[in-house]
Parts: C-alpha cells; sequence; structure tokens
C-alpha cells in the first residue's frame, strides 16, 4: 500500500491537492486577495512535484522527474510568499519578512537552475545538488516554524507545529539519498510517502490557518464599521450642537432687546416682571442646552415661558392655544430643545404684528400613524405678503432661526419622515399660515 505511488492514499492526496487548489483559484478571482493566490500556487506545485514522480521507476529512486526538483523550489518559494501574508510578516516581523522576500526570490531562481541543470547535465549531477543544499533548505525551513512566533497571532502555532512536522518527515524523505532506499523498502514505505504525510498536514493546517485569517479581517472590519458609526454619531451630535448654537443666541439677543426697550420707556414693573420671567427661562434653556435632546413635555414648557415674554412684547397681546391629543405621551418622545420656539418667533414677529385686533397662535399636537404632527396657525398677515414686505429681513431670520431647526430635526431623525411645510392660509376673507411638522413619533438610535 504504502510502496506504490498509484495506490488510493497516495492518490487522495494529490486529487485532494488538486481540487483545492482551483477552488482557491476560483476564491481569488472572486475577491482578489492574494492570500487564495499564493495557497493555490502552493497546493498547484505540489500537485504536479508528486505527479512528476509517477514517471519515475520506483524500484530505482534515485532517479528524478524531469520537473520534480524544480516544482518542489517552486512550492518552496508559493510557501514563503503565503508565509508572509497569512502571519503579516511585513508589519509583525519586518526584519524577518525581509528574508522571507529573499527565499522566496532565491526559491525561484533555484527552480530555473535547477531545470536548466537537468537539462543540459543531466539528472545525477542535479542529484548531487540536492545532497549538498536539501539539509539547509530544511533547516531554514525549521527556523521559519519557531520564528514565527513572534507574530504572537494564534494561528502561528498551527503554522510553526505543522511546518516543523513538514520538515522533518522532508528530512526523513531525503535520508534516502545518504542511505538508500533499502531501509525504507524493508519497512514496505517508500520514502517520499514521509513527503507526502508532511506537505498533507502542512496544507490542511494552511487552509485553518486561512480561515482564521478571513476571520480576523471580517472581525477587524467589523470592528471598524462600529467606530466609524459611533464617529457618525458624534459628527452628527456635533452638527446639532452648531446648530443650536446658532439659535440661541439669536433668540437671546431679541429677549434683552426686549428688556432694553422696557428700561428706555419707564416701564419698571414691567420691565422687573419680564427680567423674572426671562431668568426663569435661561434657567431652563442653560438646563437643555447641555443634551442634544429633551422630552417633548419639557420642550412646550420652555416654549410656554418663551410665549408668556413674546405676549408682554407685542403691544394687546395675543392668545396662545395649545391642543394635544389624549393618545400621546410627550415624555416619551425626544425632541431637539427649542426647536417650535422659531416658528412660533416668526408667526409672532411677521405675522401678528402687522394686524390689527384679535391676535391668536395655536399649537396642535397629533399622532397620525407613526408620525407626530405639530401644527403652528396663526392669524397674521400670511406668509407670503410678509415676504413681499420685508424679504431680505424675512430670509436672513429664517437662516438663525427655521433653518437650523429644520436641519436639527432633520440629523436626529436622520432625515426619516421628516417633513416641514409652511403654506399661506390666507383667502379672501382672513389670513395667516401654517406650519406644519412631521416626525417619527420612535426615536431612531
Amino acid at each position: 500500500m504504502f510502496t506504490d505511488l498509484n495506490s488510493e492514499i497516495f492518490a487522495w492526496i494529490r486529487g485532494g491537492f488538486f481540487i483545492l487548489a482551483i477552488y482557491h483559484l476560483l476564491l481569488y478571482f472572486q475577491n482578489g486577495k492574494k492570500l487564495y493566490l499564493y495557497y493555490c500556487l502552493y497546493l498547484l506545485t505540489f500537485f504536479a512535484f508528486f505527479a512528476s514522480r509517477l514517471f519515475q521507476n520506483i524500484e530505482n529512486d534515485m532517479i528524478l522527474g524531469f520537473f520534480s526538483i524544480p516544482m518542489f523550489f517552486l512550492t518552496s518559494a508559493s510557501f514563503y510568499a503565503l508565509t508572509r501574508t497569512i502571519l503579516e510578516t511585513k508589519s509583525r516581523l519586518p526584519k524577518w519578512d525581509h528574508y522571507f522576500k529573499i527565499a522566496t526570490v532565491v526559491s525561484i531562481g533555484v527552480a530555473f537552475l535547477f531545470f536548466v541543470l537537468q537539462l543540459f547535465l543531466g539528472s545525477d549531477f542535479s542529484l548531487n545538488f540536492v545532497k549538498i543544499i536539501g539539509p539547509f533548505y530544511y533547516l531554514f525551513v525549521i527556523i521559519t516554524a519557531f520564528v514565527v512566533l513572534e507574530t504572537k497571532l494564534k494561528s502561528a502555532i498551527y503554522f510553526s507545529v505543522s511546518t516543523f512536522l513538514f520538515a522533518v518527515l522532508g528530512l526523513i524523505t531525503l535520508m534516502q539519498y545518504y542511505i538508500g532506499v533499502e531501509p525504507f523498502f524493508e519497512i514496505n514505505i517508500i520514502p517520499i510517502f514521509f513527503l507526502y504525510i508532511g506537505a498533507f498536514i502542512q496544507s490542511m493546517s494552511f487552509a485553518y490557518i486561512i480561515g482564521l485569517s478571513v476571520k480576523r479581517v471580517e472581525m477587524q472590519n467589523k470592528s471598524a464599521e462600529i467606530k466609524l458609526a459611533f464617529k457618525y454619531k458624534e459628527l452628527e451630535e456635533l452638527k446639532m450642537t452648531a446648530l443650536q448654537s446658532q439659535m440661541n443666541p439669536h433668540f437671546l439677543f431679541n429677549s434683552l432687546n426686549s428688556i432694553n426697550n422696557f428700561v428706555l420707556k419707564s416701564e419698571v414693573e414691567k420691565a422687573s416682571d419680564y427680567i423674572t420671567k426671562f431668568s426663569r427661562l435661561i434657567r431652563v434653556i442653560l438646563k437643555s442646552s447641555t443634551s442634544l435632546t429633551v422630552p417633548f413635555s419639557e420642550e412646550l414648557g420652555i416654549l410656554s415661558l418663551y410665549v408668556k415674554l413674546e405676549q408682554m412684547r407685542i403691544n394687546g397681546g395675543f392668545e396662545y392655544i395649545v391642543k394635544i391629543d389624549k393618545d400621546i405621551r410627550l415624555e416619551e418622545i425626544k425632541v431637539p430643545p427649542l426647536f417650535l420656539q422659531p416658528f412660533i418667533e416668526n408667526s409672532i414677529w411677521h405675522g401678528l404684528t402687522h394686524v390689527e385686533g384679535d391676535k391668536r397662535i395655536s399649537l396642535t399636537i397629533s399622532k397620525e400613524a407613526d408620525n407626530i404632527i405639530c401644527e403652528i396657525i396663526d392669524n397674521g398677515i400670511g406668509i407670503d405678503k410678509a415676504r413681499e414686505q420685508s424679504h431680505k429681513k424675512i430670509d436672513r431670520r429664517k437662516f438663525f432661526g427655521t433653518q437650523a431647526t429644520e436641519n436639527r430635526i432633520q440629523l436626529l431623525y436622520k432625515k426619516s419622515n421628516v417633513d416641514i411645510d409652511v403654506i399661506d392660509i390666507s383667502d379672501e376673507s382672513s389670513s395667516g399660515t401654517k406650519v406644519k411638522i412631521t416626525f417619527p413619533h420612535i426615536l431612531k438610535v
């Protein structure tokens, strides 16, 4: 059984090498990873080496196949190229990686040299050359087996053990050129059987290591994706913070102007009352400014304080009506702080201040399917007429207020089902503006 290269065990190993080589070649064409290419070349050259031995005279194993030795050293070149790739020696063992690179080039050169030697000087001369360099080759393989342990990789242990076994079994096969083949035939085993077993062990170990390597890369990619997701989230939070910082100073500036107006008009009591309410609002704003989101109930509380201040500023005041669906749990809904304030401000200063008589703003909060809908309706002059009267001013204020708010809401909900419509509802008998804000009921995190 172990004296015939055509027996099943030898045929199965050769066939396994060939099938695995074709499979990994297809993997290389699929994703372009050199890891699969080098393993494919390793298997193909070993297959060619073993197949070439079929043309030898088994009783006189000293006669080498014409391609046998060149193919063996091409296998060596593939081995070192594969070693550098699967163990990442370029980054983990830079000094030894340089030696492995040299070994790859030298192996290709030696393969070509043996091809020329056998072509012009015959197999006997090549055999004598093998006797000289063979032990040194396996010695370097053994050194490689121990050196790679410095990479600290789990796969390096499997690589080291299998490579050491391959070198030892290869040396046993090489002994035939020093002591002859008779001792092997006495135990009914041909010398190359040991090299078959060593190559089989090493190739299976490499297949397992490649699996570990691919898994390690996948884990690294997954870790990188998670880190990227966190960075993206941080970027969104920074964007929201920047937008919020644009809006809050704008609102505070207007409030301080109102206090100044009261003082200039000598309305001391109103100024005092305004300052009291304003200080309460400032405390609430400062508290909420540390968070990117607040419960909707807290937002409405802040908005109520703001409206009370604005009612003091507007001549004759205005009516503020809030309607909320009973099914809505405001505490469970997260929104950006002061996200409704710019729309209310626009309704007051670009709508209500230009009309006489009753002035009214209504805020309706309802739920439709999985969305929350906020509708702000005023009975001012209407957005179209307001733009006609002061187009530049409207655009500038929109940039600092409503536009920043739109961006904050879209960032918070990742632009999913977020819609903001500003509609002029004026007709022949009445005037006004409606702002409809739609966003998801459940905050996406």
